[in-house]
């Protein structure tokens, strides 16, 4: 599963005032074939960057106002996405800040509209290649990986938030260790991928 790989490798927003973003240490898994999934039900217009290709993102709205960003991982016509959850805010903060102002480091990135928010990502970007470094947003491999899973570690496992269908599935990751990720709940932990 790609999801719980994720954690630890970089999310960065090349934006216009500089690049800004962080570690990731919380997502959530969504394939076809899962009632929650915005794939559920087929391709449409909305959710046609989820069918493909893998390595592109999926941003959608939620509540008319926040966007929420996804990696797409299947190959073409097969729909699975992680939904990126929560990042460190490290890189660029005062970009981030300016996009969204928050009391804290913590707050400006520790929900999937929040870090939207801060590295001021929306739905111009929905199909961009997340494996391009030279793209507008895009995830780079952590050359210190082991070492910052084990400092934030362990990697945990639990339900998703804030959704009803599908909802006991335990297709939430995080690193336990983070301050930066979005609620606690009752997680069991989850087997290490290095």
């Amino acid at each position: 599963m790609v999801a719980p790989r994720l954690l630890g490798h970089w999310l960065i927003r090349n934006s216009p005032d500089g690049p800004c973003g962080g570690p990731i240490v919380e997502v959530e898994a969504y394939s076809e074939d899962d009632p929650a999934s915005h794939a559920f039900g087929g391709e449409r217009t909305r959710n046609r960057a989820m069918y493909g290709p893998p390595g592109h993102a999926y941003v959608y709205l939620i509540y008319g106002f926040h966007c929420c960003v996804n990696a797409v991982c299947r190959p073409v016509g097969r729909a699975e996405a992680v939904l990126i959850r929560a990042i460190e805010a490290e890189a660029g903060l005062e970009v981030m800040r300016q996009n969204r102002p928050a009391a804290t480091n913590f707050a400006l990135t520790n929900g999937p509209g929040k870090l939207c928010a801060a590295l001021a990502i929306n739905r111009k970007l929905d199909g961009v290649d997340l494996c391009d470094a030279a793209a507008p947003l895009f995830i780079a491999r952590s050359p210190d990986l082991a070492r910052f899973r084990r400092q934030r570690g362990p990697v945990a496992a639990s339900t998703r938030i804030g959704i009803t269908k599908a909802a006991s599935l335990p297709l939430r990751f995080y690193l336990g260790g983070s301050p930066f990720i979005s609620r606690r709940v009752r997680a069991s932990a989850a087997p290490s991928s290095g």
